[in-house]
This record gives C-alpha cells, structure tokens and sequence, in this order.
C-alpha cells in the first residue's frame, strides 16, 4: 500500500512533529507499506530515506512563525499527488491541506487527518472570542473532507466528540524506549548544569507562546525563593527566547538551544531529576513522554492531554509558577529509585510499534456512523496492497539537504 503524507509547519525545531513522521514512516516501511512524505522546505529535494521516500517542494517562510512553511502551490500538489497515485493520503495539516480529503475522495483514494493540535485550545491563546464555536464550525469541515480523523489523545479528541462527528479514531502516539532509557544518565552532562547538590530540571520544547515557557522559568524563582537550590536547562528555540532571556536574567537558566541530536537529548533527559511540561493546550507531549522514558518524572499542566500521558509518574498541576514549584518539590520527596521506577514504566505502555499499528488499522476502515460510538472506533483488519511498480525516480541533480533532516 502506498501511504502518501502530507505536513505543514514542519521546521527543524519542531521535534514531535517530526519525531512522529519519522517514526511512522519508518513503521509503515518496516510493516511492507510504500510510505512518501511530501513536506515544505528551503527547496526542492527528494530522497530515499530509513522513513520511506521524503519529497520537499519549495515554500517562503511564514512571517512571525519561527521559521514555518506550508505547502501553498495547490495545483503543483495536487499535480504531484496524481503522479503518486496514493492508496491512501495522511494529512497533518487541518487547514492548509484540507482541501486535499475532496481530492481523495474524488480519487476513489481513502483519506486521514491527525489532528496534533486542539484548535479550541490555540484560538484562545491567541485570545479569539466565541473559539468553541469557530472550532466547532472548523472541524466539522475538517470531518466531512476526510474519511477518518486521528487524534492521539481523548483530549486532542474531545473537540470532535462535542460536534458528534462519526469518523473518529484515538491511536496514542509512542516513544523509542531504547533511545530513551535510564541508562542514558550521565554523570558529564549533569555536571555541566548543575553542582552535586542542585536539583536540575529541564524543559524541552519549543520556545513559543502556546508552551508557556515562562512558567518554567518563573518556577524556578518560585522555588530559589524557598530555599530550594533549583537550576533550569531550557532545550528548545523560538520567538520567545529573547524575552525569556530577559525574563531569567537574574536567575541559574541555561539556554541550550535546539538540540538536533536525539542521543544528546536523551542524555539530557535522563541526568535531570524532573522535567516541566507547562503547556495548556499540549495534544500528547512526545518530549514529556521521552522524560518519562528516561526515567525522569515529569510536572505537567492540568489543562493539557500530559495528565493522560503521564499518570501517577508525575503531576498534574493548574498552570502557575508557584503549583509548577509545589509540585516539583513533592516530586522530590519520593524516593529517587521509585519515582525513576514509575516514570519509565508509565512510558513503556507507549512503544511505537503500537502506535504504527493502530495508524495502519486506522487506514483501513472507517467507523459506522450509525452504530459506532465517537470515542472508538470498529476496525477492519488491516491488509496490505502491495505496488509492483518502484517509486518514481528523482529529478536530476535535485537538492537533497532539506529531506535529510527528516531521515
């Protein structure tokens, strides 16, 4: 079966967006599927990578968005998915890309969008007024264009459920365990953070407004003004670093940027003692959930789907400095071998492999309207269609440097 998929607002920064691509091509790949994923970039570039094939067309950055692109040429795309012939389309994009469900179904192509956003939640930090209703009237576009909707939390899917839109599908996302272990503490990366005796969190997540990173960073105050000798490494960039900078200039916050190296993350990671997750409007939480993998226990925002994600191997608070610092300090108070015991074996719950599988299944049926419950969904059994036909072979002299970032 050739999966063809489409994403928007792809960056280099944009780790759990990507980290999912890359993990489902390569499950998609691994279980005897063609995937080809077809995403914005500097130029024009396609690639044979571990994850499938990897297409980049040309886009202009989004101004103000940190360095965003979106797949804007319509005619060229959908020119381009003609030649591809999909099986089936995965969209991850409900707004730009909508218009690509009609192109499916007037294809005869089955077709699926994975929400990894709530847009109720992001309309009201941008402050828009009536957000429920325009996200109702939004989605039930959305809902109508594709064959199947994938949210990867109960929260992420709540706002379907409130519109009763039928096609509705929960697969949970998953985390690398072997990347991601306990084992990766180490002693020199700890040490470049933090002294013996200081209590080193970490947030790593873009640096933008919808992950409130300031709570992060306010915590800290909040706990160095009660004694408690906390540092903070803030991994990630974004629009808000130079406020944040000015925001933690008085305070022991270590800016380490983006870190492309999934190892050094890791490493990261596991030689913290607890990782802040601040974000209200958070879907699922990959990062929080690599945390967890490494066997550091994790504080997150009540509001967000984390609660889900996390369970009794963090905790859940309303999101302000001081309950962010309250509850780091509970955390403290568990013993470490329990509380790193806990937070790697919540994660194991979430293996990808998992996740790929309820993708594929996903795939290949589309709940009953008429006798299926919103919240889940009848699947058909999976079944592979195989294409005799090799991809199409790449444009000479093609530049390739933009798909390599998502081998």
């Amino acid at each position: 079966m050739r999966i063809v998929r489409l994403a928007n607002f792809v960056t280099v920064h944009t780790g759990g967006l990507r980290t999912a691509l890359r993990q489902l091509g390569r499950g998609y790949l691994r279980a005897g599927h063609e995937p080809v994923l077809i995403v914005p970039g500097r130029r024009y570039s396609d690639k044979m990578t571990k994850q499938g094939r990897v297409i980049t067309l040309p886009s202009a950055p989004l101004p103000r968005t940190g360095g965003y692109r979106v797949l804007a040429g319509r005619r060229e795309l959908a020119k381009l998915l003609d030649s591809l012939e999909p099986d089936r389309i995965e969209v991850s994009d409900r707004t730009t890309l909508r218009w690509t469900g009609n192109w499916a179904r007037q294809r005869g192509v089955r077709s699926m969008m994975v929400s990894h956003e709530s847009l109720a939640g992001l309309l009201g930090v941008w402050g828009m007024p009536k957000r429920d209703a325009l996200a109702d009237r939004f989605n039930r576009r959305t809902a109508a264009a594709f064959d199947t909707i994938v949210c990867t939390t109960a929260f992420a899917a709540e706002e379907f459920r409130r519109i009763d839109v039928p096609n509705l599908v929960e697969v949970p996302l998953g985390v690398d365990l072997k990347l991601f272990h306990p084992t990766k503490m180490d002693a020199a990366v700890r040490a470049r953070y933090a002294r013996p005796d200081e209590l080193l969190m970490v947030y790593c997540s873009r640096l933008s407004a919808a992950k409130r990173p300031e709570l992060a960073v306010d915590a800290v105050a909040a706990l160095r003004n009660g004694k408690v000798p906390a540092v903070l490494v803030m991994a990630g960039d974004g629009t808000r670093r130079t406020a944040l900078a000015y925001r933690a200039a008085r305070l022991p916050v270590r800016f380490a940027g983006h870190i492309s190296d999934r190892t050094t993350v890791s490493a990261l990671l596991a030689s913290a003692d607890v990782a802040i997750a601040p974000g209200p409007v958070e879907t699922f939480g990959l990062a929080a959930l690599e945390a967890l993998a490494c066997g550091t226990p994790v504080v997150v925002n009540e509001q967000s789907a984390l609660p889900e994600v996390v369970g009794d191997a963090g905790i859940a608070v309303p999101g302000t400095a001081d309950a962010i610092a309250d509850a780091v300090s509970r955390l403290m108070e568990r013993p470490e071998a329990e509380r790193r015991a806990a937070a790697r074996a919540r994660a194991e719950n979430f293996g990808w492999s998992k996740a790929v599988q309820g993708f594929l299944e996903a795939h290949q049926a589309v709940p009953d309207p008429a006798t299926a419950p919103a919240q889940s969904a009848l699947l058909r059994p999976a079944v592979p269609m195989m294409r005799s036909a090799t991809p199409q072979s790449r444009k000479p002299g093609a530049d390739e440097a933009g798909a390599a970032r998502y081998a």
